[in-house]
């Protein structure tokens, strides 16, 4: 069994026995958790959450403790992060890199774990997927290729598209390497990009007007904290509009959204309980690897498709993971 079929089959056994830090050494682990956004919009990630470390042998409450800080927007970040590295938690979830910078200027001694990152790397987060180094890991999705391959699809479910918006954010550190990506893609297709940039959820409306103004027939939402927590709010504003829209999360498609390109986010949440063990058990963070997500699925809301009046190309709907009715 090699390392990648280990680490699957301890996070997938039910009754993991009750190895960690508490049993050790008497007292209880604490894990601060850096949020954006209101706690109810990240409900399914949490509980993700929550059964790894079940499933690691860690009961909420009982051997470990959770301490969830809350962001409204972006600049509370800070604050929160230096409350946890105050309370000296022994590990910080820092979920995606617009948590893991604030993350980073309140400690570099507390590990940080990271859940949803899309670009660790490239934005110096950490020195290599192998060799962390530091005090950050964890688990990674490849933002910039599967925004490229997302814009693709998007192009593909309306033949003859020539002009695409992109709802992107700028408090989001590697947004502007997934931008990059992007006009590269969309040069060699020949497609005509119109940025929207945004910092919160009330941008949202400006920004849709933007891209209408500026005649996009689709767009694209590479993926971020608010776009993934409000996610409803974008749902209807596309279906508005009337715009095919792409986006990452598949939470976005079953929140009214057209597509999805992108790895399972719960999944990625369940496997942040991983690093968590191997770090109360005495590893360092920049001795693990950072885990990738390995598959990415393509998520289609059929309703929606018909809500907005888009006939999909029976060759994407042939190729499609999953179809929301």
């Amino acid at each position: 069994m090699n390392r990648r079929q280990f680490i699957a089959a301890a996070v997938c056994t039910i009754g993991w026995p009750l190895v960690g830090l508490a049993q050790r050494t008497g007292s209880v682990p604490r894990i601060g958790f850096l949020g954006l956004g209101k706690s109810e919009d990240w409900t399914d990630q949490i509980e993700a959450l929550r059964l790894g470390l079940k499933r690691f042998g860690y009961r909420e409450g009982r051997n470990l403790l959770i301490e969830f800080r809350w962001a409204a927007e972006v600049a509370e970040l800070d604050r929160h992060a230096e409350e946890l590295s105050k309370l000296n938690v022994d590990i910080i979830i820092a979920p995606a890199s617009t948590q893991v910078e604030p993350a980073l200027r309140a400690t570099r001694t507390i590990p940080i774990v990271f859940a949803q990152h899309a670009d660790p790397v490239g934005v110096g987060h950490v020195a290599s997927l192998a060799h962390p180094g530091g005090n950050v890991t964890g688990v990674s999705m490849v933002l910039t290729e599967m925004a490229a391959k997302g814009l693709e699809i998007l192009v593909e479910a309306q033949p003859g598209t020539k002009r695409v918006g992109v709802l992107w954010n700028l408090t989001t550190p590697t947004h502007a390497r997934v931008l990059s990506a992007l006009e590269e893609a969309a040069m060699r297709k020949s497609i005509d990009l119109v940025g929207a940039p945004i910092r919160t959820a009330d941008d949202f409306n400006r920004a849709f007007e933007l891209m209408v103004n500026d005649n996009v027939t689709s767009v694209l939402v590479p993926s971020s904290p608010i776009t993934n927590a409000r996610r409803r709010s974008l749902a209807e504003l596309a279906i508005k509009h009337r715009l095919p829209t792409m986006f990452a999360n598949r939470a976005n498609v079953e929140a009214g959204g057209l597509m999805s390109y992108g790895p399972n986010f719960n999944s990625m949440y369940r496997y942040v309980a991983f690093f968590v063990d191997k770090i109360l058990k005495g590893e360092k963070p920049g001795d693990l690897p950072v885990e990738q997500a390995s598959k990415y699925e393509l998520v289609l809301n059929l309703a929606t498709a018909r809500l907005i009046g888009v006939d999909l190309p029976s060759i994407l709907i042939a190729r499609v993971d999953e179809v929301i009715e």
